[in-house]
């Protein structure tokens, strides 16, 4: 299944017919600026540089400089990954001792100038991203279109807040897939479905190919390419201790979370849609939903409060003030559940996939995931767009963190 396929399940909020059209023709066509908080700014111990890069990942990227700097990579500071093909801007910190060799280092498609002395920077440290998205391949119809899409968006209250396809895999659509298995403790499964899912033209997919219809560890080790190092991590673990479990068990902590969290994702765009489908509001609280605080725009996701027959003509007047924003679950042991209406569509989504909140907590304790709430919808501060000969429709707008600029451009173009 590929990402078009994935995402066609999920409804639009929007009816008027998309624009069309394909972003990312080339990496100019997707900047990205990242917004920090200030404090990274704060103290003399680490060097900020901003890095500007283009088609790489913000891992690749952070992994060669340390090479060539001569630090080790963990001692590269940043607050969040950034698409690969696109140009993106971004702050790192890396240790000041450091500044000079960092500043010497000198990597193709990779640019870094020193800002200033500060903190190292954490994952989170950031308020959001400011975008410039080309959508190619339009008729001069698609300003219009926009418009009307928009319009119809303004009126029920935002774009649907979707985990982009990025959270779920490009070219292999199967991250939730695995963390499914792994919440199901289905170990030998989940590596199985990470060694052997192959399909989309990437490097390795006739190696993949080849262990997902035999099995055979031994030839996997033999045929899959050194740049698949966390494959052969688990391939090298198996065969030394005959158990998936610990074979999965020895990748990196952040890639394992990666799936749980893209289960999360995969249940939360299924309950957006749901509301959608059932013509429930996204952007009306009704009692028993639980309800995040904005400010400026900005969601507090530990901000939480629940509506109630007493409250709910306050939070909806909040809501239409842009103070407030209905959430959905992101599931996981500790998660606020919803009542009422909402609560009834939670259940359904778990009774439906088979799970309970309590597969969450009993996942290995570095991977258990506690959960929590997310706004339903996202609304782009700094909405601008425009068509421009030959080239397409430009738009620019910021998001806050952890929202996917990819979810707005789909409910524009409705190209899946």
């Amino acid at each position: 299944m590929n990402y078009r396929e994935f995402f066609s399940k999920f409804r639009y909020l929007s009816e008027t017919p998309g624009i069309g059209g394909r972003i990312k023709a080339q990496p100019e066509d997707f900047v990205v600026i990242e917004d920090p908080l200030p404090q990274i700014f704060e103290g003399k111990k680490h060097a900020v540089f901003l890095l500007k890069k283009r088609n790489w990942d913000t891992m690749s990227a952070v992994k060669e400089i340390a090479k060539r700097a001569g630090i080790n990579y963990r001692d590269i500071g940043f607050a969040g990954t950034k698409d690969r093909h696109a140009v993106t801007y971004q702050y790192i910190s890396v240790p000041a001792g450091a500044k000079e060799a960092v500043e010497n280092v000198q990597i193709r498609d990779i640019e870094l100038r020193f800002v200033s002395y500060g903190r190292f920077i954490k994952l989170g440290y950031l308020r959001g991203n400011r975008f410039r998205i080309i959508v190619r391949d339009v008729g001069e119809d698609a300003f219009e279109r926009t418009k009307e899409i928009v319009r119809e968006l303004k009126k029920r209250g935002g774009f649907p807040n979707y985990f982009g396809y990025q959270r779920f895999g490009e070219k292999r659509v199967t991250n939730h897939l695995i963390g499914k298995l792994l919440l199901q403790g289905d170990f030998e499964s989940a590596a199985r479905l990470f060694l052997g899912a192959h399909g989309g033209g990437m490097e390795g997919d006739e190696a993949r190919k080849h262990f997902w219809e035999t099995g055979d560890v031994e030839r996997a080790l033999e045929e899959f390419p050194s740049f698949l190092r966390y494959e052969r991590t688990i391939l090298h673990r198996y065969k030394e201790t005959g158990s998936w479990k610990r074979a999965f068990l020895s990748l990196p902590l952040p890639i394992m979370r990666i799936f749980i969290h893209a289960y999360q994702g995969y249940l939360f765009n299924l309950y957006i849609s749901r509301r959608i489908e059932e013509g429930i509001p996204l952007d009306e609280a009704l009692v028993g939903d639980i309800v995040i605080q904005l400010k400026g725009g900005i969601p507090y996701r530990d901000r939480t409060y629940r509506v109630t027959e007493t409250n709910v003509s306050f939070v909806n007047g909040k809501i239409k003030k842009n103070q407030a924003m209905v959430s959905g679950p992101l599931f996981g042991f500790a998660m606020r559940r919803a009542s009422g209406v909402p609560g009834r569509l939670e259940e359904e989504i778990l009774e439906a996939e088979g799970i309970s909140l309590e597969v969450f907590r009993k996942l290995p304790k570095p991977m258990a995931e506690a959960g929590g709430r997310r706004e339903l919808l996202i609304r782009p501060l700094e909405l601008t767009y425009g068509y421009v000969p030959e080239t397409g429709m430009c738009f620019r707008f910021f998001l806050p963190k952890g929202v996917y600029a990819t979810s707005v451009l789909r409910e524009i173009m409705k190209d899946h």
